[in-house]
């Protein structure tokens, strides 16, 4: 479903990602690990248009992303729940998650967006008493679940996460991973960015480790986490090995 091609992209005179490649087929959930400043979020903000590629190729279902608006990757089915999660704190909770079906055509509009309002509160019952309440009032754990159901309400095809267990209780991870790790059975296609690498790989298909400059290890089979960590010592091992 997705595809990432030798892209090249930074910020400015930064050059982040030197030519990285990635696959995510339909159905899969995919897990892509890393140290800070090796170009993870960089290279979603490439795939949702919020970053412009300087060279390579992103592709949804053969659809070719890069170039872009951020908005128009949406409605081609693409929600990314960012790092910092990025809410509107004065807003409720259910005014936050509504923002998420901006997309959602007219017609049944109103019939849509109470069924996923519906489905995000089974995924995540601790909201359903706070839909009234402004979402910065909220713990980071409810926080981080209103993040992600504002990127389900999208019903996208494909769906980034950034460091979704960031500064969250050890309880409050492996709710949301439980959550993930249903949205993976019932098909959702997901691409998920975490340095908690022990808990992703548990619930992912396959894993990429991204060390700066692009993706140099991954890891299909068990055992995961060692052929994650293997992966960074590669990388180092050809960074000191370097002119």
């Amino acid at each position: 479903m997705l595809l990432v091609r030798g892209v090249h992209a930074g910020y400015g005179a930064v050059r982040v990602l030197r030519g990285a490649d990635l696959d995510v087929a339909r159905g899969e959930l995919v897990t892509l690990v890393g140290p800070n400043g090796s170009g993870k979020s960089t290279l979603l903000r490439a795939i949702t248009g919020l970053v412009t590629p300087r060279a390579g190729t992103i592709e949804l279902d053969g659809d070719p992303l890069c170039g872009r608006a951020p908005e128009t990757i949406v409605r081609l089915g693409v929600a990314m729940v960012p790092e910092g999660r990025e809410l509107f704190g004065p807003l409720s909770v259910r005014d936050n998650l509504r923002l998420g079906a901006y997309a959602t055509p007219r017609a049944g509009r109103g019939r849509r967006i109470a069924a996923d309002l519906d489905r995000v509160l089974a995924l995540f019952p601790a909201l359903a008493p706070r839909l009234a309440q402004p979402v910065g009032t909220l713990s980071g754990g409810e926080q981080q679940m209103v993040a992600i159901g504002r990127a389900l309400m999208a019903r996208p095809r494909l769906l980034l996460l950034d460091e979704p267990s960031v500064g969250l209780a050890p309880l409050v991870i492996r709710t949301i991973f439980d959550v993930l790790a249903g949205l993976r059975a019932e098909g959702l296609t997901m691409l998920l960015v975490e340095q908690n690498a022990r808990a992703a790989f548990r619930i992912a298909d396959r894993g990429y480790a991204l060390g700066p400059g692009g993706v140099v290890g991954a890891a299909a089979t068990e055992p995961r986490a060692e052929a994650a960590r293997a992966a960074y010592g590669l990388h180092t091992a050809r960074e000191e090995a370097r002119p």
